[in-house]
């Protein structure tokens, strides 16, 4: 007869004598495990009633490596289901892998850099380096992977990037996807290379001073090869069964799946995991997938579809991390403008540490990519750059590009500018305009793969980076990597990019101008000041006010020839300031702006 283990642990856990398995399937009448272990016998190894819908036992001969199954009687008869709490699938309609947590971290310490100097870059692991496809030398038959993510990392480095974020890696139907639609949640993608190989990715990552954040899907599962669904057999009015709600909150946009998290086994199961990737794979933070719909039933802002229990488990998740791992990152994508995620828990928010800003990206690509000059409004990039959510300028990540906003038809920003023409003067120009704002405004920076190199391609996942295009636009890679180096105050010439202060203190609409002051502390090598001309016309000397008298060195002029060949050539290396006021400030600047160009000045010490 079968006996309940002693040994805590949900799944499989691997002990001297064998391995513990463990299971939720409260309606299951009896359970048993299946393996190649003992033969693929349904009955030979059964699972002892625990009390609270648990099955465990201890199971002699199963081992690291093993393959399994866990075997269900119940409402629905018999049932061969993956273990929900898997660490490694076969694939996404496999079986499930007996894996240990053991791996070779060796190496020096690492720490998360603090979150006012991070730089993100976001990453599909199928496409980001891929030599395979067809067009580029291959079969097409698979997708690229960690290993060859690991690959390019060196040119992140050189980039100047300190954050990489990868698109959901957990398993998912198929070896194609964007990954938003795991199928299950503890294991990693085997067509990208499983656990050891993404714990492999994280470990070169930190050994080259670059975080690693993970983007994880916890508003929906599946749909499809998705063992979760009527798990142990039972459901109720043509529901997913015990993992998801019954009733009408189990719909989303990407089906009947949304995870019960009025269920504590549903939140808590949903906790180990995100406590999974930030201790066992060492994250450095975790994106969350469209929190609307985990907090609301439409995703929307309306209290009478709230979803309590969502926000409940945002706050149990984001808590967990914050008594544990406070230096670790919690992303949320909302994208309704809600500064109630980004509130502590204490003031009725979600505890979230920052949030992509919906705010910031559509009025300054809206701009940006605006046919004329007529159509452009200066107080739009105005209320972009000011925006926040409550008082931290960290609480919000911002950007241009992301796989939402250059996919299903949305083009890449140079693309949007000119069709067609991704390498025109005109789409290299401002679209490097939206470079300068991101990398100077308050907030998280964040580029999309490929951003740096000028990629024309909406994203697709069967269609990778054409790294050759890092040779042909080579001004703008250069551009990127000052910019980030100003933003990371790598010269400890501009420190201000990393402050919280900010004024947008210069709003020219008739000329299309726009200059803004950014500091920490304020002073000589803090202080910065970014103006922007995102008009054709070329304004030989425009005045705009600085706070303090003396040399400004430009640190930037993205009409430089350095960036582009066909550029002006940039206008002189320093401004003397006089003591004429402007723009409340008690100095000024005359400076030439270049058409579609931005300078970028601070003041040695």
């Amino acid at each position: 007869m079968a006996r309940t283990s002693s040994r805590p642990g949900m799944g499989a856990n691997v002990h001297a004598g064998g391995v513990t398995f463990r299971v939720w399937a409260p309606f299951a009448r009896t359970v048993a495990v299946a393996g190649d272990f003992n033969g693929w016998s349904g009955s030979a190894s059964p699972l002892a009633a625990e009390g609270g819908g648990y099955w465990s036992a201890d199971v002699p001969g199963a081992a690291e490596g093993s393959r399994y199954k866990f075997v269900l009687e119940g409402p629905a008869g018999v049932l061969w289901r993956k273990d929900p709490y898997a660490r490694e699938v076969s694939n996404s309609g496999g079986d499930s892998i007996v894996r240990t947590e053991d791996f070779d971290w060796a190496g020096a310490a690492y720490r998360t850099p603090p979150w006012n100097e991070l730089v993100i870059y976001e990453l599909h692991v199928g496409t980001f380096n891929d030599d395979s496809r067809d067009g580029a030398g291959g079969s097409g038959d698979e997708p690229g992977g960690f290993g060859s993510v690991i690959a390019r990392l060196d040119h992140l480095v050189d980039l100047g990037v300190n954050a990489i974020e990868l698109m959901p890696s957990m398993e998912f139907a198929t070896s194609f996807s964007w990954g938003y639609n795991p199928s299950d949640i503890f294991a990693i993608e085997s067509a990208y290379g499983g656990p050891t190989a993404l714990k492999a990715l994280v470990r070169a990552a930190h050994e080259r001073g670059v975080a690693v954040l993970f983007d994880v899907v916890y508003n929906h599962f599946g749909p499809s090869d998705l063992d979760l669904w009527r798990f142990d057999g039972w459901s109720a009015d043509d529901g997913g069964g015990i993992y998801f709600y019954q009733d009408g909150r189990r719909q989303t946009p990407w089906g009947a799946t949304r995870p019960d998290y009025g269920r504590p086994e549903v939140r808590a199961y949903i906790a180990d995991n995100a406590r999974r990737w930030l201790e066992e794979f060492r994250f450095d933070g975790l994106r969350w997938d469209a929190t609307a719909f985990i907090r609301n039933v439409y995703g929307g802002g309306d209290p009478a579809h709230d979803i309590p229990a969502g926000w409940e488990l945002m706050r149990q998740v984001t808590g967990d991390t914050d008594a544990r791992q406070p230096w670790k990152l919690h992303i949320a994508e909302d994208l309704q403008r809600d500064e109630h995620l980004t509130r502590p828990a204490a003031a009725g928010g979600a505890g979230f540490d920052s949030q992509w800003d919906a705010a910031f990206v559509h009025p300054v690509r809206a701009v940006l990519a605006a046919v004329s000059d007529e159509g452009r409004n200066m107080a739009d990039l105005r209320d972009a750059i000011l925006h926040r959510y409550g008082s931290d300028p960290l609480a919000r990540v911002v950007y241009t590009e992301s796989h939402d906003e250059v996919a299903n038809g949305r083009r890449r920003l140079p693309e949007e500018i000119t069709p067609g023409e991704a390498g025109s003067w005109y789409a290299r120009k401002r679209s490097t305009l939206g470079a300068v704002l991101v990398l100077t405004s308050p907030g998280i920076p964040m580029i999309f793969q490929g951003q740096e190199i000028l990629e024309d391609e909406w994203f697709r996942d069967k269609v990778p980076i054409d790294w050759s295009r890092g040779a042909t636009y080579a001004g703008v890679l250069a551009l990127y990597r000052d910019l980030i180096r100003l933003r990371r105050n790598l010269d400890d010439t501009t420190r201000g990019l990393r402050g919280g202060g900010v004024d947008v203190h210069h709003v020219d609409d008739d000329a299309n101008v726009l200059g803004y002051r950014r500091w920490e502390a304020g002073g000589p090598g803090d202080d910065v000041v970014v103006a922007l001309n995102v008009s054709w016309r070329e304004h030989a000397s425009h005045r705009f006010g600085v706070p303090r008298g003396g040399d400004w060195v430009v640190r930037v002029d993205t009409d430089r020839q350095r960036y582009g060949a066909d550029y002006g050539g940039g206008g002189p290396g320093s401004v003397p300031a006089d003591d004429q006021p402007w723009d409340g400030l008690p100095h000024s600047i005359a400076v030439p702006l270049r058409p579609y160009s931005a300078l970028v000045l601070s003041q040695d010490r």
